[in-house]
Formats: structure tokens, sequence, C-alpha cells
């Protein structure tokens, strides 16, 4: 049994999320959003190296210690999965672990939204989950597919760096592809995705220019297209989107996007009041026939105007969701305001300046 078993039973065992191994520091968790030392003594190099080295092949150690990052996933018997980030700064090499469930939750356990619901349900275009690191967006997505697999036959395909939630086949045939040991790039597999015969395709980021033309293209030949980008908001992903493009080729950008779209879920994550665990606030914007003119002309500035008119699609804005939190006595004033997208605004709203009024 590997040495670090011992620090993946602790982090199960309280519930934390990621462990982080560093020099000079002791085994840390993150449990309940919070970083916590588990043991008193600092990890020294020796002991760092000796604890990476012994989960991973000589291939990867080969490759880690060349260009001194590395990314994989790391199964712990049948209890958990882990993504491993390794990496070096400037004490030496270092690991992040990111918990990885076992048990894929459903879309009713997460409590997600019905229009988050009926994005899975499309039979076709392009569907984002966004947010920062660690926000739970593999865990949405990996309860979106679920829903899929759940209630309609068919098949999907997964490209991940690296896979990270093991679907069980119901009713798809499911075949997961990790970058690096199955294809060699996400644009390798995404060029060679159209001739697999899928049904849905999970792309487990948008790296670059080329896998998001590309991901639009499928999108436009009838296949469900699943991916994630780093915005914190839906307007930002547009943005982000389009201006990852030279100008002479955004005009073209826009109107595959606008054609393609059919929703950004654009997610935070925080601590629930009672710091007994972390809730998910979505920014849900649907691919309305307004929002693709507001692509396609450039006029980004009007999609959040249309998302918080846009109740009846299912669409809602990050801060109205803070604000029912707030309300409900789910989070806190305080954290929700970090959250809010317009927080000069959102401490003006009743509930929430009543609610920070009475914790003063």
């Amino acid at each position: 049994m590997p040495a670090l078993d011992r620090y993946f039973d602790v982090l199960l065992e309280r519930g934390g999320s990621d462990l982080h191994l560093s020099i000079g520091y002791p085994p840390m968790i993150r449990a309940k959003g919070e970083l916590v030392a588990i043991e008193d003594e600092p990890l020294d190099h020796p002991t760092i190296v000796r604890l990476m080295d012994e989960i991973i092949n000589e291939d990867r150690r080969i490759y880690f210690h060349a260009y001194r990052d590395l990314d994989f996933a790391y199964g712990y018997e049948d209890k958990a999965r882990f993504r491993a980030n390794y990496l070096y700064k400037t004490t030496g090499p270092g690991a992040v672990f990111r918990t990885i469930p076992s048990e894929i939750l459903t879309a009713d356990q997460l409590g997600l939204p019905k229009a988050v619901v009926g994005l899975a349900e499309r039979r076709s275009g392009l569907v984002l989950v966004t947010g920062p690191t660690g926000s739970g967006k593999s865990t949405t997505l990996a309860a979106m597919l679920d829903h899929i697999n759940r209630n309609r036959e068919g098949h999907i395909l997964t490209i991940e760096d690296p896979v990270e939630f093991v679907h069980t086949p119901k009713k798809c045939q499911i075949t997961h592809r990790e970058v690096g040991d199955h294809t060699p790039s996400f644009a390798d597999a995404i060029r060679s995705a159209g001739r697999e015969n899928a049904d849905v395709i999970l792309v487990g980021e948008l790296r670059g220019r080329e896998t998001m033309k590309m991901a639009l293209q499928l999108a436009s030949f009838g296949i469900l297209i699943f991916a994630t980008v780093h915005t914190n908001s839906a307007p930002a992903t547009i943005d982000r989107f389009v201006n990852a493009f030279p100008a002479s080729q955004q005009p073209q950008i826009r109107g595959m996007l606008a054609d393609s779209l059919v929703g950004i879920v654009a997610q935070q994550l925080l601590r629930k009041a009672d710091r007994s665990g972390r809730v998910a606030a979505q920014e849900i914007l649907i691919g309305t026939s307004g929002v693709a003119a507001a692509i396609r002309e450039a006029k980004t500035s009007m999609l959040q105007s249309l998302i918080q008119s846009g109740g009846s699609y299912g669409m809602q804005s990050i801060d109205s969701v803070l604000e029912k939190m707030v309300a409900e006595g789910k989070v806190t004033p305080e954290d929700a305001l970090e959250k809010a997208a317009d927080k000069t605004t959102f401490a003006k709203l009743p509930k929430v300046a009543a609610a920070l009024k009475g914790q003063r």
C-alpha cells in the first residue's frame, strides 16, 4: 500500500476536497472550504519525492521531472479517484490531489435547476459549464451526463485530461478517452470525434482557438457538446470565446456561436451558512433567439438584461440566486456579497442589506 494512501484515508474520513503536499509544510487538506493541517511535522524534500514517485510509473516520473508539471488520475482501490497535479515551485516538487467521488451524484441529489437538466435533454448544440477552479463544474457535468445515460440511448464520448468521473453504462454506450494516454491532445481527439459516431461529447476543457472552433463545428453537425471554460459569468464566457480568435475571424465565430449555443451555466461554490459543507449557485443563460442576436451582433452588454428578463426560459442571474440563498439562510450575506457580480447593487438589496445590518 502506497504511503500516500493514509493521507487519502484522512481526506475521505473528513469529507475533504483536496490534499496538498508541499516541502516545508505538513500535509494539508481542504475541508468545508478551509485549508487545515492533518499532521504537525512538515514534509521534507526526500519524503515528498518518495510519496509522489510511489504512485506513478517510470514514464510519468521522467515526464514530470523533464517538464516540471504533470496531470493524471489516481484510483485508490474502490474508495475514490483523485485528480492529481504534480508541480515544481521555488521550494521544489509538490502535489495537489482533488477528490473525485466514486459515486456520481444525480441531478436530483445536487438540486440542479430544471433549466440545467433541460440542457442535458437537448439533442444537439453547445453547452458550456463555467466557473473558477474548484467551483464544482466537473460534478455538475457528471450529473448532466448521468441524466442522459439514464434517460436516452446513445453513445457518450468523454475527452478529458485526466479522466475524472467514470460512468457505468446504463442506457448509453460510454467511451472515456484520456489526453496523453489515449490521444496526443484535445485537438486530435476532437478532430477524430466526429468519426466515432457519438451522440454526446464531453470536452473536459476548451483550450485554445482550434479546440473551440472544432467544438462549434461538431455542435453544428447535430451532436450535443459539453465543455468547460474558466470564466465567472455567462457574458464573460461569450467574450472569452470570441476574443480567443483574431479580429478577422470574430464575425464568423460569433455567427457559429449564435447558431450552436444552447446554454451556459456559470457556477460558483459557497460555504453553507452553518459551515456544514458547500452549496452551488448557478447563473443560467439559455440560447434564445434574442441571445443569439446579441451574440451575432457583438452586443454582449445586452446579455445580462436578457438573463434578468428570461425567467420564463429558466434563465437566472447569479445575483438573484445569491439573494434568494441569503433570504433562505443557506449562505451568509458576506459570502454571497463576495461572489456577487454587481457588489454595490447587491449590498443594497433589501434582504441582503437587512442581513448585513443584522450581523454588525
